[in-house]
């Protein structure tokens, strides 16, 4: 151990005295040896003498050592982050630094669902199993079962990890069932906030209850059915009050006496998930019928003022007055069958259990256009209707980029209309979206769909915003 030098607020110390010292020390120590050993090679008992000196320089050593620990002041041997760090050390931190952002924003987010027994130590296997594969666990859910528990997970796996993967570990960690799919933003928040958000959406809107439905349980398909058809024919099979859960489909008691039902073929609901289903609904039937009554005055280039408000069952007397108005060809391109039976679909149209209506309403009070975004299962479909009188001034355009913003908000992948391959209004309107759009003509009958889950242009953008944003007013 040197004590030649040592450091003190980065300046260099030299400790000459001690140093001195030793150095006497170590001649005399030196001298001594020699002449014992000088007077020991005369003697008898020479080498047992030889031993003393030795003796006592071992323990002078080790006597010097243990207080060297115990009262020295020599620095730690590593360094302990206490010291500015050189200017190479902090390049090759803000170098990992970098790495690990870049790791970080290669990462994937998975939402993942797998059965595990109800015994001590699976969960922990299963978390273990993750671990192995780098995966982080950001959320947790638990669906106690009669026979093992439902585990729901909201994970963040390395990007170059495939699904596969994570579902081979999983199943040797004792997972079955497994369900893996890709996550979004939308999923980071937990499930409490979220199904409070959802339960203030169906509250301020009736026709938020199907789109709730759909978030609160992820992908699937739901159908609202009402006790009498327009159609005509017979109605739903009744359910009981407390709902039927089979599997894979859900049937509970709508609010008005029709049937919701909701099926998810690839993943059977648990208890928990019916449960909060049927408390969703129940929200709905104790608030009854409700529509937000805000409403937008616009004004058309010829400078007549129209008022665009959504609409309900109690507007059902001035839409079939604007029905008498209509000509029998703009009530066939709509409805697509006999003109006769077009009022029979109004009280469905207009219901918001089956999605939301716009009418455009004049000065005077009179319905003179209306718009429908129905829930269709799992798809969402548009429909327009004008009043002769009206056409050609902008109102369908204005009515279908609102209902497409509502669809945006609502978070639907894409929306269709169903029309006649001679109705060039709707084909105008339909592309003067800038969405991208496929078509589908059968027998004179178009089918335009326009898809909301891919990147638009800024000026499209904007205006679906606007729309979404009175959609929830």
């Amino acid at each position: 151990m040197s004590d030649v030098t040592r450091t003190r607020h980065g300046r260099p110390v030299h400790h000459w005295r001690r140093n001195v010292i030793h150095l006497a020390a170590l001649l005399t120590a030196v001298a001594v040896i020699d002449g014992i050993t000088h007077l020991s090679g005369k003697g008898p008992g020479g080498p047992a003498l030889l031993l003393v000196p030795a003796t006592v320089l071992v323990a002078a050593a080790g006597f010097r050592s243990w207080w060297s620990r115990r009262h020295g002041h020599a620095p730690p041997t590593r360094d302990t982050g206490a010291r500015p760090p050189s200017a190479e050390q902090a390049g090759s931190s803000e170098q990992s630094r970098e790495t690990s952002a870049t790791v970080s924003e290669e990462s994937a987010l998975w939402r993942m669902r797998t059965t595990v027994r109800d015994a001590p130590g699976s969960l922990a296997a299963l978390c273990t199993a993750l671990a192995g594969l780098r995966v982080d666990i950001l959320s947790l859910q638990t669906h106690p079962l009669a026979e093992g528990t439902v585990d729901e997970f909201l994970l963040r796996a390395p990007g170059g990890l495939a699904s596969a993967e994570i579902t081979e570990e999983v199943s040797v960690a004792g997972g079955t069932g497994t369900w893996i799919e890709r996550a979004d933003a939308h999923d980071l928040v937990d499930a409490p906030t979220r199904v409070l958000g959802l339960a203030t959406r169906t509250a301020l809107d009736a026709a938020e209850l199907p789109l709730a439905l759909r978030q609160l349980l992820g992908r699937c398909t739901i159908r609202s059915l009402p006790v009498a058809p327009a159609g005509g024919g017979r109605g739903p099979k009744a359910v009981p009050v407390e709902g039927a859960l089979e599997d894979t489909v859900m049937r509970l008691r709508a609010p008005e006496g029709g049937v919701i039902t909701v099926e998810r073929p690839y993943l059977p609901f648990t208890p928990t998930e019916f449960a909060r289903a049927r408390a969703l609904v129940e929200l709905d039937a104790r608030l009854g019928p409700r529509v937000p009554r805000s409403q937008d005055v616009l004004t058309l280039p010829e400078g007549n003022d129209i008022t665009v408000r959504r609409a309900d069952t109690g507007d059902l007397r001035a839409a079939k007055e604007m029905h008498e108005r209509c000509s029998a060809r703009t009530l066939g391109m709509r409805y697509h069958g006999p003109v006769g039976d077009a009022d029979r679909y109004l009280g469905h149209l207009l219901s918001p259990r089956f999605g939301r209506t716009i009418a455009v309403q004049t000065a005077s009070g009179r319905i003179v256009g209306l718009g429908h975004l129905l829930w269709d299962g799992d798809e969402t479909e548009v429909a327009l209707l004008v009043e002769d009188a009206w056409q050609r001034r902008g109102i369908g355009a204005e009515l279908l980029r609102r209902l497409v913003g509502m669809a945006v908000e609502a978070r639907c992948a894409s929306v269709y209309a169903v029309t006649q391959s001679s109705n060039t209004g709707m084909v105008a309107a339909m592309r003067g979206l800038g969405l991208p759009l496929d078509y589908q003509i059968e027998e004179g009958t178009l089918v335009i769909t326009a898809r909301l889950d891919t990147a638009v242009e800024e000026p499209v953008t904007e205006r679906l915003s606007r729309a979404g944003e009175w959609g929830k007013a």
